[in-house]
């Protein structure tokens, strides 16, 4: 690393913008006024809340600087990620130089007035946060939960191929278990149609308030780790700016070069082995450039430069002095023209147009998206000539259209299908005879759809398959995620952060629509026979709803056909968090197409083939929402038109939940006159419901029959056990149904008395059955919709 990479012109000039830089975060967390220091420093000059991270900020500004050298040299097309919680005053310093942030926000303008604005924002009530986040370009990731960088960086580059996502790695963020696990990622690049990652690992040594693990193990030992992981380290180490401008030009110099190869090799001589991808461990003093000894303890190279360094200038004058001495050490009066400008022959070293980072336009992937090509989801129909006809498994039936989706974009490569090994599982293999899973590591002959190029990514990593998705899906392209119901919850965090970017994106006019964010969730809860209880949760519907309701959406399709009408809607939309639940084991088909598309687009209506209320009114409404709630509320309907035949029953089936929001709080919201039209305004509803019942009372407590709604859903019993069973362990199952609207039904009377004996004689049959034959009686598994006639 002691090559002359850098002319000693050039050196000078890139430490002055590191300079620059360093400035202007400095200037973030502290100044409310005098920002170019033409005064002597005061403290009506300091904010009254110093808030902000300084720790990680001189090291990314070092960072950013080097990387527009090797964008200008190489003519890389690159954007910046920076992993490091709260690193916000990097991203937005450097964005302000190259000139990119005052084009976006024309009042934070390239001078005196504009450096204030700038200063004032920061961390500042009705300003900007500390994080890189949305409101900042050039940002796809936020930074403010740490762990997630390096997955947004793959599925950046997934179908870039001419696009390398410069990718900075704290070495506390290194200690998360989706980072430890996203080093993987390698495994599943292809160098021929997929752009590079350039991970560099900012080893500063420390967290919020204690060293960081990968800074206290030996050398040789993090070499090997990170060779172990499939890198080649180049290791930038130092404190000396002069030997460090240097080493780090010549390792990104080495870092440049060895991706352009692989690429070449792979996509001029067809050679796909494997590439070990270069990477850099800078390892610098957190808080570098900043105050030394503060009240008599060291803070530069500690972890006490992780936040604001000098905390209290009021009630510490010292402190004011220290800060102004920070400012003036890096000379703003040879960086800055007296009107606040950056000076022209340090404005030139960052990049032009579209190559500087934070104008690249796949950081604003709204910009580069394109519509899908679909498929006439109608022609995958299921044919359905009566009501209850069996199906072969609604994600089955799925499959194929998916499979079509893939193929008809297969030019653009702008669609994937992503899912922790579960593809298959979970009813989608179709897609299998199109294409394969990705996967740049070893196979062996037993192997099955594997290639190194592929359309299917699959690692048993929840994190990384939701990681990838999302930054493929803020680059501009479109996905899907499959995952089993119950383990969807590990990307919980993560789910929630993605939503919050959409949110705060949506109000960003600059900011472009993104693909939706689709998940398939499927192997759900009352299908977990052979699993159990570890795997019967479907409390992810719960979390999601908790998210602002111009972002989030959720769909329970009753069968195939709605399956393929909500899908395909999902697929087209923009914007939006979809949460898709359906069955992959055969089921019942109850809506031919053109019904099930009339009752999706209306999300929520009355069955009329299923009710017997249309001339009179009803005595109680049976309403259900879910594939197994929807097949045991109308074997419910069929026990009571057969038993108690005088009784006028409404079924009512519900696609979209948020249908069941007021439209005050949900764009997809009944009007309460809707509302009581379905529900009616005195009547007992019985409402079988797949989730966990409180949900519905949640999301309908304002409106006029809500005392009246009883609920059954999942209750947390579970094990190994039926189908059927299943149901009635919660409580959920047909005869259950019937029994608490007798309950809620006097007029039944004495025949209401004796069928509810009945019903109870009958689940004790039932469970002596299971016990006996392990399987459910033959009454249940060979039920259909008519045995009431």
């Amino acid at each position: 690393m002691n090559t002359k990479t850098l002319s000693p012109e050039l050196l000078h000039k890139m430490d002055a913008y590191w300079r620059a830089a360093n400035y202007l975060s400095v200037g973030q967390i502290y100044l409310f006024d005098n920002p170019l220091l033409k005064r002597p420093l005061m403290l009506a000059d300091v904010k009254h809340m110093l808030l902000g991270h300084w720790g990680t900020t001189p090291g990314q500004n070092f960072i950013y600087v080097h990387l527009n050298r090797v964008i200008n040299e190489y003519n890389l097309n690159m954007i910046y990620v920076s992993g490091p919680g709260h690193g916000g005053p990097a991203v937005v310093g450097n964005t302000y130089l190259e000139g990119t942030y005052s084009e976006i926000y024309p009042d934070i303008s390239q001078d005196e007035a504009g450096l204030r604005k700038l200063f004032i924002q920061f961390s500042f009530p009705g300003g900007i946060p500390s994080h890189a986040s949305p409101e900042c370009p050039g940002s796809i990731h936020e930074g403010g939960e740490l762990g997630y960088s390096l997955s947004h960086s793959f599925g950046a580059v997934f179908d870039n191929p001419d696009l390398i996502v410069a990718c900075v790695v704290g070495d506390g963020e290194a200690e998360t278990g989706p980072l430890g696990t996203a080093w993987h990622s390698n495994k599943f690049l292809n160098p021929a149609t997929d752009g590079a990652v350039l991970p560099i690992l900012h080893l500063n040594g420390y967290k919020i308030a204690n060293p960081s693990v990968l800074a206290r193990i030996e050398h040789e030992e993090l070499e090997q780790l990170l060779w172990g992981y499939g890198w080649t380290p180049y290791f930038v180490e130092g404190h000396e700016p002069e030997l460090m401008h240097e080493a780090m030009a010549a390792a990104l110099d080495i870092a440049v070069q060895q991706i352009k190869i692989f690429q070449r090799d792979a996509r001029i001589h067809g050679n796909l082995a494997r590439p070990r991808w270069p990477m850099i461990v800078l390892k610098s003093p957190k808080g570098w450039t900043g105050p030394k000894i503060v009240d008599g303890l060291q803070v530069e190279g500690t972890f006490r430069a992780h936040q604001v360094p000098l905390s209290d200038p009021a009630t510490h004058p010292e402190h004011l002095n220290l800060l102004e001495d920070w400012l003036k050490s890096y000379r703003p009066e040879e960086l800055f023209d007296q009107q606040g400008r950056l000076k022209p022959e340090l404005a030139e070293l960052a990049p032009c147009g579209e190559r500087r980072m934070g104008a690249n336009p796949h950081a604003n992937g709204g910009m580069l998206l394109r519509d899908l090509r679909m498929p006439e989801f109608c022609e995958y129909a299921v044919d359905v000539p009566s009501p209850g006809v069996r199906g072969i498994g609604d994600t089955h039936v799925l499959g194929p259209f998916v499979r079509d989706v893939v193929k008809l974009n297969s030019k653009q490569r702008n669609f994937r299908v992503f899912g922790p090994d579960e593809t298959l599982s979970n009813g989608l293999e179709a897609v299998f005879d199109l294409t394969n899973r990705q996967w740049d590591a070893a196979t062996l002959p037993n192997d099955e759809f594997l290639a190194p190029s592929g359309r299917v990514m699959e690692m048993l990593s929840e994190h990384q398959c939701e990681g990838w998705l999302e930054g493929y899906l803020l680059t501009g392209r479109h996905g899907l995620f499959n995952c089993y119901e119950a383990f969807i919850h590990i990307i919980d965090s993560m789910f929630n952060q993605h939503a919050k970017w959409l949110k705060v994106t949506s109000h960003l006019p600059w900011r472009r629509k993104i693909a939706s964010l689709n998940y398939l969730l499927a192997s759900h809860v009352w299908r977990q026979d052979h699993n159990g209880f570890t795997h019967q949760d479907p409390g992810f519907i719960d979390h999601v709803v908790n998210k602002k309701a111009e972002i989030v959406r959720v769909y329970f399709p009753p069968d195939a056909n709605c399956l393929l009408s909500v899908m395909d809607h999902c697929l087209r939309s923009r914007h939006y968090v979809n949460v898709v639940v359906a069955g992959k084991h055969p089921a019942p088909q109850w809506l031919t197409m053109d019904a099930a598309v009339k009752h999706c687009s209306e999300g929520i209506g009355i069955w009329q083939w299923a009710s017997n209320d249309q001339a009179v009114s009803s005595d109680v409404v049976m309403a259900c929402c879910g594939d197994v709630p929807t097949l045991e509320t109308l074997a419910a309907v069929s026990l009571m038109r057969e038993h108690l035949p005088e009784l006028k029953i409404r079924v009512v089936n519900i696609v979209d939940l948020m249908k069941l929001q007021p439209p005050t709080e949900h764009p997809h919201g009944l009007s309460d006159m809707d509302f009581d039209e379905l529900f009616t305004k005195d009547k007992p509803i019985i409402f079988a419901f797949h989730a966990y019942p409180w949900l519905i009372h949640r999301l309908t407590y304002r409106r006029t029959n809500h005392d009246n709604i009883h609920v059954r859903g999942y209750k947390e019993e579970g094990t190994i056990t039926t189908p059927f069973d299943m149901t009635v362990l919660n409580e959920l199952d047909r005869f259950h149904l019937v029994m608490d609207a007798i309950d809620r039904l006097p007029q039944t009377g004495d025949k209401g008395i004796y069928l509810k004996q009945q019903l109870k004689d009958k689940l004790i049959e039932h469970k002596q059955y299971i016990n006996k034959y392990g399987q459910d009686m033959p009454e249940i598994r060979d039920w259909k919709w008519g045995d009431h006639k």
